[in-house]
């Protein structure tokens, strides 16, 4: 099937070749785009110097806006699959072909530390978060999700067009979730390896951590309710 892998970099000179050079190696016959989000510094050029097509946004837009241009391209280039994956080398490409596999039963494909045991040790601050909208997810949902917060992830058509559509602009992956549910999605998790961050520094501050608890909560607890009140009024 056509596949895409769609990379969201924002100032990862220091990583994104690796990252380019492990999927070439593990998953040679996909199609690799980096939406370079506004970088200042040398990230598109290593990126196309890797090989890797490159679309520059003219300034910084976020993870969600990165996310659904290359979503965009992924549905007017008739991609099948689109893949998820982050520039800074936390997702191994050596997992790329079993949620690619299973992008061809499931709309939605979600690659999961925690579904099954693996080597990865979240940061201690971190996991509470995490534990939290596992559980608010699948309270809202009534399917059960491990790793809400995972940004290693593969979509089918059905997703490409609805995230073409719409797609959460700040801290997306939560919220983007209890989107697809509710228009009738199918989701599954399957156990994936990470790794830490392999180069350059995160941009979640601990004062951003308690922005995005609450502005994620409110988000997801809103799509929730705009979604029972139209089914109500139908």
């Amino acid at each position: 099937m056509k596949t895409l892998i769609i990379i969201p970099a924002y100032n990862e000179e220091g990583s994104i070749a690796k990252v380019i050079a492990d999927i070439r190696h593990h998953a040679p016959s996909v199609d690799i785009i980096v939406i370079n989000d506004g970088s200042s510094d040398r990230t598109e050029c290593v990126a196309t110097e890797a090989g890797a097509r490159v679309l520059t946004l003219p300034y910084n837009v976020g993870i969600g806006g990165g996310m659904q241009t290359g979503y965009i391209y992924a549905q007017r280039m008739g991609y099948d699959i689109a893949v998820q994956m982050d520039a800074d080398g936390q997702h191994p490409a050596a997992e790329l072909p079993k949620l690619i596999e299973q992008a061809k039963a499931y709309d939605l494909v979600i690659g999961s530390r925690y579904v099954e045991a693996t080597d990865y040790h979240s940061p201690l601050l971190r996991r509470p978060g995490i534990l939290f909208f596992s559980a608010l997810v699948t309270l809202v949902t009534r399917q059960r999700f491990t790793d809400t917060t995972s940004g290693f992830r593969a979509a089918g058509r059905k997703v490409i067009d609805l995230y073409a559509d719409y797609y959460p602009m700040d801290y997306p992956e939560v919220e983007s979730i209890v989107y697809l549910k509710r228009r009738g999605c199918s989701i599954t998790e399957v156990r994936a390896e990470m790794h830490e961050r392999q180069a350059g520094k995160s941009s979640i501050t601990p004062i951003k951590s308690v922005y995005y608890m609450i502005k994620v909560t409110l988000a997801v607890l809103m799509s929730a309710l705009r979604f029972n009140r139209t089914a109500v009024s139908k």
